[in-house]
């Protein structure tokens, strides 16, 4: 983090406080919905991500950009957000050589079609010149781009609104940069360890990321830059003001921009992005009216729970696309011969790819009759086992049994019984529970 002279005034907002990113994308790459700003981006965009950090001050032997949550390293989901993004057209991520192959499986296993990965350097600097060379000497049918956005590998939730605000000012003032309200008051301090003066906090901000450049300006800011640039710069905005002269346009950026640095980090990022997964669910009915009946209390007892349910008889025709968007998917039976209903719903998933990014949830609710005590040993044995298989393929699947009640006021509770269930299985996502089949 840099501190920039600036002429706004600030606020209270904490600029490195952990902050829900409230369009944090869940999208496949490539399927935004273009630029939402007053102007589209209509101009070659491609990102440089330095990855090359040892990840000293997070404590771990695993540098923190590898670091896993829900089954994916942490830079596989800031990747995700630059990839869902139309208009930017290629990712370079620097990384140290150790860690080349890594990364090289990294982007194999999750598909991540935009991205090339080249050595690093041995500090920041290095990184991002590697990467922005790398971008240079691009043989695709784009050529070079227009503008050149450098983003932290280790900050997951940009959100796509607030690069197009980068990309246009970087394009037509040569430099632009994202800033926050500074959180304490910075000092000096004389040699002995005492008070020399203290800033005026007003005046200044944090210079965070994204920044946004033309490649022009900052490939001959690096060109010209010194070895002690290299070796112990950090700010890329103050480069391409010395050596080309380009006085960047500063914006102030959203709190969801906050940079995954300690233990702690990564464990709010895992609870931001489970809790964005568990917005809403699809509920499959089968058409039958008791699951009919049923599915429109869940959704009446959601309501209270800040979740959003979909009804829908199947998963055909117009329904599959429900495949494409939901991360959450209750399948209703009557019977236990509909258990083939989730095994067929699983079909669908694995042909959608649908898991890849994400643990996707899948729960059985069985709507047994009173006279019907139990499910049998065979069912809950075929429950288990096609739980663990599926949890191989990231797709978790949980039971729920729900005994039909006649009085409307009993049968209103055990609704909401199971609404409470599913939507804990939703946001927790817990593999202990996986196969399992709960009595509400």
């Amino acid at each position: 983090m840099e501190v920039s002279n600036i002429n706004t005034q600030g606020d209270n907002c904490e600029a490195h406080r952990p902050a829900h990113p409230g369009i944090f994308t869940m999208r496949e790459a490539g399927k935004s919905d273009h630029c939402s700003a007053e102007r589209c981006v209509d101009f070659p965009v491609s990102v440089v991500l330095p990855a090359g950090g040892t990840g000293e001050r997070m404590g771990l032997q695993t540098p923190k950009q590898f670091c896993s949550f829900l089954g994916r390293p942490l830079i596989s989901y800031t990747i995700q957000a630059f990839e869902s993004v139309s208009w930017i057209q290629s990712i370079v991520v620097a990384v140290a050589k150790e860690n080349m192959d890594l990364m090289m499986d990294i982007t194999q296993r999750f598909k991540h079609r935009k991205v090339l990965v080249v050595p690093g350097g041995s500090t920041r600097h290095r990184s991002i010149c590697n990467g922005v060379l790398a971008l240079g000497e691009e043989r695709s049918a784009a050529g070079k781009p227009k503008v050149v956005i450098i983003h932290d590998a280790v900050r997951p939730f940009v959100e796509e609104d607030f690069l197009c605000k980068i990309a246009m000012a970087a394009k037509e003032q040569g430099a632009a940069g994202a800033i926050r309200p500074l959180v304490s008051t910075v000092i000096a301090t004389t040699s002995e360890g005492y008070l020399d003066h203290s800033l005026e906090r007003a005046k200044y901000r944090a210079s965070e990321m994204p920044q946004g450049f033309t490649y022009d300006v900052i490939s001959q800011a690096y060109q010209r830059c010194s070895e002690s640039d290299f070796e112990f710069g950090t700010e890329c905005l103050h480069l391409a003001l010395q050596y080309c002269g380009t006085n960047a346009k500063l914006i102030e950026g959203p709190p969801t921009l906050w940079k995954v640095t300690y233990k702690r980090d990564l464990a709010a990022a895992e609870s931001i992005i489970k809790e964005t997964l568990s917005r809403s669910a699809c509920v499959i009915t089968g058409g039958l009216a008791e699951a009919v009946n049923l599915a429109d209390a869940l959704q009446k007892a959601v309501g209270a729970l800040d979740m959003e349910l979909d009804i829908i008889p199947d998963l055909m025709g117009d329904n599959s696309r429900c495949l494409l968007k939901e991360w959450n998917f209750i399948q209703v039976s009557v019977s236990h011969s509909c258990f083939s209903e989730v095994e067929a719903m699983l079909t669908a998933l694995e042909a959608e790819n649908r898991a890849l990014l994400h643990p996707v949830v899948v729960i059985w609710v069985h709507l047994s009759s009173m006279d019907e005590l139990s499910i049998s040993r065979r069912v809950h044995t075929a429950i288990m086992d096609l739980a663990s298989t599926a949890k191989h393929r990231n797709i978790l699947i949980y039971g729920i049994q729900l005994n039909q009640a006649k009085d409307t006021e009993h049968w209103e509770r055990s609704a909401s019984r199971v609404a409470e269930i599913a939507l804990a299985l939703i946001r927790d996502r817990s593999p202990a529970l996986v196969g399992q089949l709960l009595q509400a």
